[in-house]
C-alpha cells in the first residue's frame, strides 16, 4: 500500500479548529460571564468538559486516520449492529433527560447513543451502496435495504422520545440514495411529505396547493404518471393527516407546543416555548450589525434565552458578533459542507464518496434545523449546531464522521488502485 499521509487535506482541519474555536468562544461568554449566576452548578462546567471533549475528539482524528479504509469497510456493519444493540440497552436502562431516554451512564459520563449511531448507520449505508452506485435507479431493492438500515435507528430514537434526532436520521434517505444514484424525482418524491407536513402546520389550504403544484410538476419533470399519483397520494395524505393530529389526537398543549413557532408573540404561545422563541429572536435582533460585544449581550448574559450552551448558542454568537459575526459562522458551516462535498467527489471509490454525502447530510441537517429554529422559522425541536453547541456525544461522533472522511480521501488512491 502507498504511503498516503501527506494527502491528508489541511482545509477542512483548518475549518475544524476554526468552527470548535467559536463555539468555546461563545460557551465561555455564556458559562463565564454575567449569565452564570443563573446557571446551575453542572452547566457552569459546560465549558471545562467541552474541552475535555474536544481533545478527546482530537485524539479520535488522529486514530481513525491510522486505519486503513479496508479495516473501515470490514468494521461497517459490526459499528451499526453494536450501536442499535446500545439504543435499544438506552432505552432498558439510560438515564432520562429532559423526558428523554438516550443517555447512557458510564461512570462520571453521559453517552448519548444516538449520536453515535448515526456514524455507525452512515457506515452501514455507504457499504451497502458502495457496491451498486450506478444501479440504484434499476436496482431499487438496493433503495430500499439502505432506507431500512436508516429507519430501524430512527425508530429506536422515536421510542427514546427524541423527535430531534429522529428527524436527521430520516433526512439521510434521500440524500444517500441520491449521491449513490437515485433519480432525483424519485428523491423529490420522498422529501414532499416532509414539505407538505411542514405547510400543513402553517396553512392547510396553503399545503394542499403545494399537493397540486408539486404533483403537476414532478409529472412534468419524470413523465411517468405513477410518480405523479404517488406524488398526489403522499402530499396530499400528509396534509389530512397532520390537520388530524392537530385537532383530534394531540392535547392542546402538545399543539400549543408544535405551532409556536407560526407566532411566539401570540398570548397562547407566550408562555413556554413562545417564550423561547420571542427571547431568542430579541438576541438575534439585539446584536445589530456587529454585536453588543463579548460577554455583554443583555438576552443571553441576562439568562432570558434557554439552552444557551447548547440548541440556542448560536444566539449568542449572533447577540455579542451581530450579524456578520453570525455570517461568519454561517460561511464557516457552508465551507465545510461544500469542502466535505468536494473531497467526496474527488473520491472515486464509491464507499469514501458516500460516507462523505453522509457525513453532509448529517451536518446540514443539524445546521437547517437548529438555525430555522432560533430564528423562530422551525418549531423547537432540540438540536445542536454541529462543532459550536456543548455536548461531548456530539462532539466527538461529528468529529468521527469528519475523520473517517479525511481518511477516504486520504487513501484515494489507495481506493481506486486496490479497491479497498
Amino acid at each position: 500500500m502507498q504511503n498516503s499521509t501527506w494527502k491528508l487535506d489541511p482545509w477542512t482541519l483548518l475549518l475544524w479548529v476554526a468552527l470548535v474555536s467559536v463555539g468555546l468562544v461563545a460557551l465561555y461568554s455564556t458559562t463565564h460571564g454575567p449569565a452564570v449566576e443563573y446557571l446551575s452548578a453542572s452547566v457552569q462546567d459546560n465549558f471545562t468538559r467541552q474541552l475535555l471533549w474536544i481533545s478527546v475528539s482530537g485524539v479520535t482524528i488522529g486514530g481513525l486516520l491510522l486505519f486503513p479504509v479496508r479495516v473501515l469497510r470490514y468494521a461497517a456493519y459490526p459499528a451499526y449492529a453494536a450501536t442499535l444493540v446500545l439504543l435499544v440497552l438506552s432505552l432498558a436502562v439510560g438515564v432520562e433527560v429532559n423526558s428523554t431516554r438516550a443517555w447512557l451512564a458510564l461512570g462520571p459520563f453521559r453517552l448519548q447513543v444516538s449520536e453515535l449511531a448515526k456514524v455507525g448507520t452512515v457506515l452501514a449505508v455507504a457499504q451497502l451502496l458502495s457496491g451498486r452506485r450506478a444501479q440504484t435507479t434499476q436496482d431499487l431493492s438496493y433503495a430500499l435495504k439502505a432506507a431500512g438500515l436508516i429507519v430501524v435507528p430512527a425508530v429506536l430514537v422515536i421510542l427514546q422520545n427524541d423527535l430531534g434526532t429522529a428527524l436527521v436520521f430520516f433526512g439521510l434517505v434521500p440524500i444517500m440514495l441520491f449521491w449513490s444514484g437515485l433519480s432525483l424525482s424519485v428523491i423529490l418524491l420522498m422529501i414532499s411529505p416532509a414539505v407538505a407536513g411542514y405547510l400543513a402546520l402553517l396553512s392547510a389550504p396553503v399545503a394542499l396547493a403545494f399537493a397540486l403544484l408539486f404533483t403537476g410538476g414532478l409529472w412534468w419533470l419524470s413523465g411517468q404518471r405513477v410518480i405523479a399519483v404517488l406524488a398526489a397520494t403522499f402530499t396530499a395524505g400528509v396534509t389530512a393527516v397532520v390537520s388530524l393530529v392537530l385537532s383530534k389526537i394531540l392535547q392542546p398543549y402538545q399543539v400549543k407546543r408544535l405551532l409556536s413557532f407560526t407566532n411566539p408573540g401570540a398570548e397562547e404561545f407566550r408562555q413556554g416555548v413562545g417564550f423561547h422563541l420571542v427571547q431568542s429572536r430579541a438576541a438575534l435582533e439585539s446584536g445589530g450589525l456587529w454585536g453588543t460585544g463579548f460577554m455583554q449581550g443583555p438576552q443571553t448574559q441576562g439568562a432570558y434565552v434557554p439552552e444557551q450552551t447548547t440548541d440556542f448558542i448560536f444566539s449568542v454568537v449572533a447577540e455579542e458578533f451581530g450579524l456578520v459575526g453570525s455570517l461568519v459562522v454561517l460561511g464557516l458551516l457552508a465551507a465545510l459542507l461544500l469542502r466535505l462535498i468536494t473531497l467526496g467527489a474527488d473520491v472515486k471509490h464509491p464507499f469514501g464518496s458516500i460516507v462523505a454525502a453522509g457525513a453532509v447530510g448529517v451536518y446540514l441537517i443539524h445546521i437547517v434545523i437548529n438555525i430555522g429554529m432560533v430564528s423562530g422559522m422551525l418549531p423547537v425541536i432540540g438540536l445542536p449546531l454541529p462543532f459550536l453547541s456543548y455536548g461531548g456525544s456530539a462532539m466527538l461522533a461529528n468529529t468521527a464522521l469528519l475523520a473517517i472522511v479525511l481518511n477516504t480521501h486520504m487513501r484515494r488512491e489507495d481506493l481506486s488502485i486496490y479497491g479497498y
